[in-house]
């Protein structure tokens, strides 16, 4: 199959307030609605997916789905249109799917969401810690510590939590998936916080991947380069926007439907022997 011709920059200069919409975006992001074949290598697996309603999660749910999943979604409330979408495409690929309204950085809301869908879904395969939040800040003065400690609330905090609330609901063989970021090992100065919640959390996957090993329970995460999702509008400069993804080989940013496979890779069986991996996926651009 011939990879599609996707959008290069520059494109049209656009923002939003966090965490951004899908219809908003100019082009609209791929999530693989049109492209992705699945070929049964989740099938019988229950899995839950932060940020799901969009993005690089609404490509891995859909991938999913298609693998032969069962996929529980988990949103912000005023993403409610995004997820439902999202919800038809899983349901539409004959696996069984829900969604949860749900601010994982609230450890009640977590706990309660965590409980519904392990008990929706029975149990818990495999865990994708996806959803994130991100701001762009043009001086260190404009970072205050609420705003540093909102990012590490949701960025590492709130899945640190939901491993933790997952466990009783995972057997063996299970799979937990973290989205670092290349800015764990190249963060950018103007989305420092964000930066420096993507490297702890890459830091935490490798841990967590030792302290799991006895349980037979795999943690990888993958770390995305330049995609292009609602978080880019929304968290921004509008000229960044505009040239976002020139800097890598590719020249472009990729596409959510273009990450897909990674998730679905290691959370298949056929990974038994990959954990503590961290799998770059960033149009050509070295990462060390």
């Amino acid at each position: 199959m011939a990879v599609p011709d996707y959008p290069r920059p520059p494109f049209k200069p656009q923002q939003q307030s966090f965490p951004g919409k899908t219809a908003r975006m100019e082009p609209e992001p791929d999530h693989g609605e049109e492209s992705y074949v699945g070929h049964g290598l989740l099938k019988g697996k229950k899995a839950l997916i932060t940020g799901g309603d969009s993005g690089i999660g609404a490509a891995v749910a859909i991938a999913f789905a298609r693998e032969g999943a069962d996929v529980a979604i988990v949103h912000l409330p005023s993403e409610e249109h995004d997820a439902g979408h999202v919800l038809g495409l899983i349901e539409k690929a004959g696996t069984k799917g829900t969604a949860y309204a749900c601010d994982i950085s609230d450890p009640a809301q977590a706990e309660a969401m965590i409980e519904q869908a392990a008990g929706a879904l029975g149990g818990i395969d495999v865990l994708v810690n996806n959803a994130a939040y991100q701001r762009y800040y043009q001086s260190l003065e404009e970072i205050t510590l609420e705003e540093w400690t909102r990012h590490f609330d949701t960025n590492v905090h709130a899945p640190f939590n939901l491993v933790r609330l997952a466990l009783p609901h995972m057997r063996e063989g299970a799979s937990i998936i973290n989205t670092a970021s290349v800015q764990s090992k190249k963060p950018s100065p103007n989305i420092l916080p964000y930066a420096s919640t993507k490297g702890a959390l890459a830091n935490m996957t490798l841990g967590l991947a030792g302290l799991l090993a006895e349980k037979k329970i795999r943690v990888n995460a993958v770390l995305p380069g330049p995609i292009w999702t609602p978080f880019i509008p929304a968290g921004m400069d509008e000229e960044e926007v505009k040239h976002f993804g020139e800097s890598v080989p590719f020249k472009r940013p990729g596409q959510p439907a273009e990450l897909a496979s990674a998730y679905v890779m290691l959370a298949a069986d056929s990974a038994s022997y990959t954990s503590g991996a961290l799998l770059t996926v960033a149009g050509g651009a070295p990462m060390f």
